[in-house]
């Protein structure tokens, strides 16, 4: 066991350390580099590991592996032994199916999430875990509310974007059960609080940057030809498809526009047929996924960073990404959309410019004038800078993350729910 007055923290997401995301795994590493024990869990092993945390991925625990009826029954097993500890989950588990509704597929999903739990419990316990904190308030925090009963120490959860706005389930019991439930914008908390999630129970903590801020000031100039970029999965979410059709607008006149893409996914093929139709082809350079370490290299050599976020089909958004911190951090200017909470990043004309989502047209004028203003691009980046290191650092949002984390022996607050 440990000391008394050491904290040993559980980190517990959907896929660690996963391509995608990496703002968790940098903030566990963060929390290592204070002297802090970490035990790292993953839900599902990632489809692909992190460029250079392979350490970090042998390491992690998974939960989600192996044959689904060994699964079920070790988790069955644990929770057998666990005995009184097991009382307050099993409480938590019938008010949760009922809430839910008994005869939903999210029931007996539930079930089997309780099950995992009473097996991370067991791993808590055996860690001398103090405290459990998770990424992402669906599976993973059903998952860690109900190994926080087995194992009888406290959890914090951080909610970022899907996880509440599409895929948010029993968001009142969660908080009222957990230490705080954090999320990473304050546009979240007012979602939150339009769930019924009480204020007192919510707090803002970034997802913080990591990328070293750029030291050097880049020359900001009016050119013939201009490279823009953008980076992020490619899916209906990110809009590339509006930037597609905003670069087909732009670049006609005294200057030339290249948009190199960045990121990879199920929207390839159809964004690379868009460019075609548009004529546009031969200035759209679809460059596929990059490794982390690639970010920043390739973030300075952009003019300009778009990042033209919308709604989905099912009401899927981004809360505030990562990847617009990350060129802020780079002095590079960005371009984005009034959407969630990334207006609280990029302050439209004091950190950069911002666009309604799903308007190319719109989008185009703001390149337009971010390119052709050098003046207005230097007093941008310089702000823009100075926001990402004070508000959204790494250092900033572990030393507020830290605030959260339960002292050791400490037990989970009484169940409100």
């Amino acid at each position: 066991m440990p000391p008394e007055d050491e904290i040993v923290v559980a980190y517990l997401a959907p896929e660690l350390p996963a391509l995608s995301a990496t703002f968790v795994y940098e903030e566990l590493l963060a929390l290592e580099r204070r002297g802090i024990r970490v035990i790292p869990v993953s839900v599902r092993a990632p489809a692909a590991v992190a460029s250079g945390q392979e350490a970090l991925a042998r390491r992690t625990h998974v939960l989600y592996g192996g044959r689904p009826w060994a699964a079920l029954a070790g988790g069955a097993i644990e929770a057998l032994r666990s005995g009184r500890r097991g009382l307050r989950a099993l409480r938590w588990l019938l008010h949760d199916l009922r809430a839910v509704g008994p005869l939903r597929p999210a029931s007996w999903k539930l079930v089997y999430q309780w099950l995992a739990g009473a097996r991370l419990g067991s791993l808590l316990r055996r860690s001398g875990c103090t405290h459990l904190h998770v990424h992402f308030a669906h599976v993973p925090a059903q998952i860690g509310m109900y190994a926080s009963a087995f194992a009888e120490v406290p959890f914090t959860v951080t909610a970022h974007a899907n996880d509440i706005f599409e895929r948010g389930i029993l968001l009142r019991e969660k908080a009222a059960r957990a230490r705080k439930l954090l999320t990473i914008s304050r546009h979240n908390v007012a979602f939150l609080r339009s769930r019924g999630v009480p204020e007192e129970h919510l707090a803002v903590v970034r997802c913080g940057v990591s990328l070293a801020a750029r030291r050097d000031h880049p020359r900001f100039d009016r050119r013939g030809h201009y490279r823009v970029g953008s980076l992020g999965r490619l899916v209906d979410k990110k809009g590339m498809d509006d930037l597609v059709r905003a670069a087909a607008r732009l670049g006609g006149g005294a200057w030339t526009l290249e948009l190199s893409i960045a990121g990879d996914g199920p929207e390839r093929a159809s964004l690379e047929r868009l460019a075609r139709d548009l004529g546009v082809q031969d200035r759209v350079r679809f460059e596929g996924a990059l490794p982390h370490g690639s970010v920043a290299r390739w973030l300075r050599s952009l003019d300009a960073f778009v990042l033209a976020c919308k709604p989905d089909a099912r009401g899927d958004m981004d809360g505030i990404p990562v990847v617009l911190m990350e060129a802020m951090s780079q002095r590079v200017p960005v371009i984005s959309t009034r959407l969630s909470g990334i207006p609280e990043l990029v302050v439209s004309g004091e950190t950069g410019l911002l666009a309604p989502p799903g308007d190319p047209p719109a989008l185009a004028e703001e390149i337009r004038r971010m390119l052709e203003d050098p003046e207005l691009r230097a007093r941008l980046t310089e702000a823009a800078l100075d926001h990402v290191v004070h508000e959204f650092g790494l250092a900033a949002n572990v030393d507020r993350l830290l605030e959260h984390l339960a002292p050791a022996r400490a037990t989970p607050a009484p169940a409100r729910a």
